[in-house]
């Protein structure tokens, strides 16, 4: 088998689940993948490319799907047997605080002078704390490492300084901390390759299909993404993507795009593999209207034709779904609505009219397109039980009015498990009404090993205690599943199945707090470790039409040949 220089690993978010008993409950029904957060971030792939393209061989492992998927896969034998020149960690998201952290341990466990890099969102935001763990050589910093990777890297392979390698920090031969300029921040993507050949290739070179799958049930639902931009021109106030977040994290003053040009060739280059639905992360609106027409004339031109997930972060006219229309005969959109309430949506950082988004929906659904997802959150500023149920009844109507085969499927989770570090309100909570249990890496990192996610929610509002958002969001989840069996959305069997998870997590629940009141925290043991896929809905629920990855293989084994 050859020899990676550099292999990229991804935790479950939890490293010992398989030991655990945890009511993970809602914290991630409405995402591809389980509670164990399993997807890796969609920047191994950029990262991956990158440093193939530039000659260091580079593997990813889902270290997180082949636990989830493989009972008796062995973690520390698998790695025992990898010897590249470094590995490197994500801590993209704040729910993997607990998991990153421990496979790093390991790794460094089985190889103390294999060096350790992380990066990530939330490893950029706590990178003081973060590079202190004894199993942490270095930290990447930003949103666009690729390039720092590379020098890293190149210097660790000549064993020369590191002090001139941007954004990074690191420690030197006496363990002093040190750390250098953020200034790698690049003004557009065009250099960042997103070439989904490499993971074809990759399975094939390592001979590895299961570590590279982005979540465990991929292969029955092959969805993929592409990214417009890196950076935001919004600013959602509990956000880590948001201009604020961007500016203070990752030191981007201006967003950075991918050319329309180049962001078509990334999909018609998903699509030469795969018939799966393409996700495009970004509004394409956002950097003008401009933009959006290239894009789409760019997909026209170059025979893009597979279904395509669409983002919205705004309300659209009914030109523009008319011009995607004619591009996308299968779109799906994506909308985050946050609360039908609109005091609360602004006290949020948006300012939409309900009237705009319902004349989107309109639009969207009568230009054809084949399914409107919305989304609404519950933890939000200005926002108490009565709103949070009164976003229930209002959907109710929303369905009723577009019918059930309009294609429009309505969501609600919590604002869970963590606020995002970065964001506006992770760092003046009071400002807009929260009070923060977690503050610290180490603080989210011990929270993640809670009995139940009632326990690890790292904040409450002065409208929602932290009971009352577990509460209401089971009491919404159940209005939602009865709402979606009237408009025949989900069918009673499927509405029962869901009924009978959310009372099921809420007893267990209340069997946790009544043993911790009376025992402490690590009383609490399960007989049955059985992971709950979802708790307030089903996955199916979430899904676009797509070809199974076993369908493609034809196309796939195609696309090799020519290459």
């Amino acid at each position: 088998m050859p020899k990676p220089e550099l292999v990229l690993l991804h935790a479950p978010s939890i490293y010992d689940f398989r030991e655990r008993s945890i009511v993970y409950g809602p914290i991630s029904d409405v995402i591809p993948s389980t509670p164990l957060f399993e997807m890796y971030p969609i920047g191994f792939i950029s990262i991956a490319g990158y440093l193939e393209k530039s000659g260091v061989p580079t593997r990813i492992v889902n270290i997180a799907n082949r636990m989830l998927t493989e009972r008796g896969f062995n973690v520390e034998r698998f790695l025992s047997k990898l010897h590249p020149v470094a590995f490197g960690i994500d801590l993209h998201w704040l729910p993997h605080a607990q998991g990153s952290l421990e496979l790093a341990r390991v790794v460094k466990k089985l190889h103390p002078s294999i060096p350790v890099i992380f990066g990530g969102l939330s490893a950029s935001y706590f990178y003081r704390e973060l590079i202190e763990y004894p199993q942490v050589d270095f930290v990447v910093r930003g949103d666009s490492t690729e390039e720092p990777v590379l020098q890293l890297m190149r210097r660790i392979k000549q064993g020369a300084s590191v002090e001139d390698v941007a954004n990074l920090s690191w420690k030197d031969k006496q363990g002093a901390v040190q750390h250098n300029a953020l200034s790698y921040v690049p003004a557009n993507l065009d250099d960042l390759p997103l070439d989904y050949a490499y993971p074809v290739r990759s399975v094939i070179k390592y001979r590895s299909l299961s570590g590279m799958l982005p979540f465990k049930n991929w292969l029955d639902y092959p969805v993929t993404a592409v990214f417009t931009c890196r950076g935001c021109t919004l600013n959602c106030h509990s956000c880590g993507g948001s201009r604020f977040a961007f500016k203070g994290v990752c030191n981007r003053d201006e967003v950075a795009y991918r050319s329309p040009d180049m962001l078509a060739d990334d999909i018609h280059s998903i699509q030469r593999y795969l018939r799966g639905p393409v996700f495009i992360i970004g509004d394409i609106r956002q950097p003008g209207e401009d933009y959006a027409d290239r894009l789409l004339e760019a997909m026209s031109r170059k025979g893009v034709n597979g279904p395509i997930v669409l983002e919205l972060f705004a309300p659209a006219r009914k030109d523009f779904f008319e011009k995607v229309r004619k591009v996308i005969p299968h779109c799906n959109i994506q909308m985050s609505t946050e609360s039908h309430d609109e005091e609360v949506r602004r006290a949020f950082g948006k300012g939409w009219q309900n009237a705009d988004i319902e004349e989107t929906v309109k639009g969207a659904l009568e230009s054809g397109c084949r399914r409107f997802d919305l989304f609404y959150m519950i933890g939000l500023p200005k926002q108490d039980s009565v709103s949070v149920m009164d976003t229930v009844h209002y959907t109710g109507k929303l369905l009723k009015e577009f019918g059930s085969k309009s294609g429009l499927h309505p969501h609600i989770s919590p604002l869970a498990p963590f606020i995002d570090p970065g964001s506006q309100v992770f760092d003046r909570p009071e400002d807009y009404g929260y009070r923060l249990f977690c503050r610290t890496l180490e603080e989210h990192r011990q929270a993640l090993l809670s009995p139940a996610w009632s326990h690890i929610l790292s904040y409450e509002t002065e409208w929602l205690s932290r009971q009352e958002i577990v509460d209401v969001t089971y009491e919404a989840a159940l209005g939602f599943n009865q709402m979606k069996k009237e408009c025949g959305l989900i069918s009673a069997h499927v509405a029962d199945q869901v009924e009978s998870r959310i009372k099921r997590d809420q007893g267990l629940i209340g069997e946790i707090d009544k043993r911790v009141q009376e025992h402490g925290r690590s009383a609490w043991e399960q007989e049955e470790k059985e992971l709950s896929l979802a708790a307030t809905c089903l996955k199916e629920e979430l899904q676009w039409p797509a070809r199974s990855f076993l369908r493609s293989m034809p196309r796939i084994l195609w696309s090799l040949c020519r290459a």
